[in-house]
Order: C-alpha cells, then sequence, then structure tokens
C-alpha cells in the first residue's frame, strides 16, 4: 500500500480531510472500561504522523475528557488536522430532554441557543484552539426546532468559531429539516456491514444535496476487525459485555468472515479492519468512516486503510464472504 492518503471535501465546506477519520469516544474511556490517557494521546499523534487528519471527538465521550486529550495530542500541530466535535448533549443547564447518566451526573439532549453558545465556549478551551471545522450537533432535541439550532450554529459560522455544519443520530423528516436550511455539510451516522439502514433512509437525502457522511463504529464496535475472540472478555463498563452482537456465536461469525477474507488481505499487505474500512469508504454515499483506537498500533493499521485502494473483483469478494458470515448478526 503506497497510495497516497485518500482524502475527500466536507459536503460544500471546501474543507478537505482524510477519508479515514480517528474517532476518539472510546479514548474518553465511559462505556469503555477506561482509558489510558497516555496511549490514548500517542494513538492520536499516531494517526496525525500517519496522514490522517480528520479527528472526531465530542463533550460526552468522559465529560470533556476526550476533548481534552485531543487538545493536548495537538498542541503544536493544529493545522495539520481537521476537528470535528459536537455540541447538544450538556450537563450544565439541566434544559431539554434528559437522555442519559454518565458517572453519576445527568446529562439532557438540549440545541437551544444558549446552550449551543456556553458549549462552543467549553469544547474550544478543552481543545486549545480557536475554531472548530466541523461541530455537529450530537443527538437531536425534540424541545428545540431546528431552525433554532442551525440559526445559533450560522452565527458562530459567521463568528468564525465553527467552519462547517453538521448533523448526527437523525431521522429522515429531521435531516429535511436541516437542508430546508441549505447550511448543512455532514451527516454523522453509524453505519458498517453490520448497519446498512442509512443507505435507505438518510443518504437518498443528503447525497442530492452535497451532504458528506461521516460513518461511525465503522468497524461495529471491534467486532469486524477480526481480533475479538470467542472467548475475550469484556470487563468493567465496557458496552460490549451486554451487547448481544457480541455473542460468543457472532464472535464466531465474525472470526469465519476474518477468516474467508485472509488471502485477499495477504495479497493487498492489509489486516482485516482494513479491508473492511475501505469497503466501507467504497459504498455509495460514505464519504469519511470513523475509526477508534485506544493505542498506537491500532492507530497506525486504521490509519493504512486511507492508502489502500480496492476494484471490483476485491470488493465482490469482501461481499460473498460478508453475506455467508455476517449476514446471521443481526
Amino acid at each position: 500500500m503506497s497510495h497516497e492518503v485518500l482524502t475527500r471535501e466536507i459536503g460544500r465546506s471546501g474543507i478537505a480531510a482524510s477519508a479515514v477519520g480517528l474517532g476518539t469516544w472510546a479514548i474518553g474511556g465511559w462505556m469503555w472500561g477506561g482509558t489510558d490517557e497516555t496511549q490514548s494521546v500517542r494513538a492520536i499523534e499516531a494517526s496525525i504522523d500517519a496522514g490522517i487528519s480528520l479527528i472526531d471527538t465530542a463533550p460526552a465521550y468522559g465529560l470533556g475528557r476526550s476533548e481534552e486529550l485531543v487538545g493536548q495530542a495537538i498542541a503544536g500541530k493544529r493545522d495539520k488536522v481537521v476537528i470535528a466535535t459536537k455540541c447538544g448533549l450538556n450537563w450544565h443547564s439541566g434544559k431539554g430532554n434528559r437522555f442519559f447518566e454518565e458517572d453519576g451526573v445527568p446529562v439532557h439532549r438540549y440545541l437551544g441557543a444558549d446552550g449551543i453558545a456556553h458549549e462552543v465556549e467549553q469544547s474550544l478551551k478543552r481543545l486549545g484552539t480557536d475554531h472548530i471545522d466541523l461541530y455537529i450537533t450530537h443527538w437531536q432535541d425534540p424541545t428545540t426546532p431546528v431552525a433554532e439550532t442551525m440559526e445559533a450554529l450560522l452565527r458562530l459560522k459567521q463568528q468564525g468559531k465553527i467552519r462547517a455544519i453538521g448533523a448526527s443520530n437523525l431521522s429522515a423528516a429531521e435531516l429535511g429539516e436541516y437542508l430546508a436550511t441549505g447550511a448543512l455539510d455532514a451527516i454523522q451516522e453509524r453505519y458498517s456491514m453490520l448497519d446498512r439502514e442509512m443507505a435507505e433512509t438518510l443518504l437518498p437525502l443528503a447525497q442530492p444535496a452535497s451532504v458528506s457522511t461521516l460513518s461511525y463504529s465503522s468497524l461495529a464496535l471491534g467486532l469486524l476487525t477480526g481480533k475479538v475472540s470467542a472467548t475475550r472478555v469484556f470487563t468493567g463498563d465496557d458496552q460490549r459485555a451486554s451487547n448481544p452482537r457480541f455473542s460468543a456465536e457472532n464472535r464466531q461469525r465474525a472470526a469465519d468472515f476474518a477468516s474467508a477474507l485472509m488471502p485477499l488481505a495477504r495479497e493487498h499487505g492489509a489486516s482485516i479492519a482494513q479491508l473492511v474500512i475501505a469497503w466501507t469508504l467504497s459504498q455509495p454515499g460514505i464519504t469519511f468512516a470513523l475509526c477508534g483506537a485506544r493505542d498506537p498500533a491500532q492507530a497506525l493499521d486504521n490509519a493504512g486503510a486511507a492508502r489502500l485502494r480496492l476494484g471490483g473483483e476485491d470488493l465482490a469478494r469482501i461481499e460473498a464472504a460478508r453475506q455467508t458470515h455476517l449476514a446471521a448478526i443481526s
């Protein structure tokens, strides 16, 4: 894999970023059984050194900890990265809809103008920067009209605090409201070999409007890396411990899928995870694939997918293996 890192543009913003992005939910520790902060910073640094410019984070990932670690890692390297972070999950005001508790702290979905104005300043401080490249509404707030939310985001854009606007975890109806403003650059949604609903619901609306798509959980929380054995034990608050998708039977199916792709992986000098990420980026309407990494080795492996180019025959072989081994995983 000697190709250049694949880059793509975020909507009509004029901002180009690596098609493979580093997702930093796990780095925040919450729902992932804690985090090794030194390794986390090194993972971010390794990604940047490998040519990955897109870094995705959010205040809710560890109640600000993920953003702080990203800020540490990009110090002195701000010009090399495109930062995506989010708003709309807050624990400072109590406004909006109560959504969940994180470490005993109630977190609400709230996208009112005052909440966004507060959140952006907190994120800028934690990230150690004066602007956010892509600012995304994390979860939608039924108590606030989209028009009010977009008005607040456009104000931030005019002030130079954000450069592009995105929305995540939304319905087709909500996407329609965002599109009506003409100012949406990207959506961010779960998409993988196991989660393809978005192709039917959101992409038919987003693609004609030149709205980019950032897929998250591209490796299905690690299940599709070929590295999660049937005997693996998940500890602490790791969400995978109670996730039916990580049953021993499903992990065996994923292992069989990985075995089926090993010949193709060897032909390309690639890992199973790299094949899966490259497959994701080949799907119509998927612009960026966000992949988590908690140490430099994982970060470098994911980054390699941005240099991998798959042909039509390669994609057909991957699709056949997907249908044979993964179809039973819901």
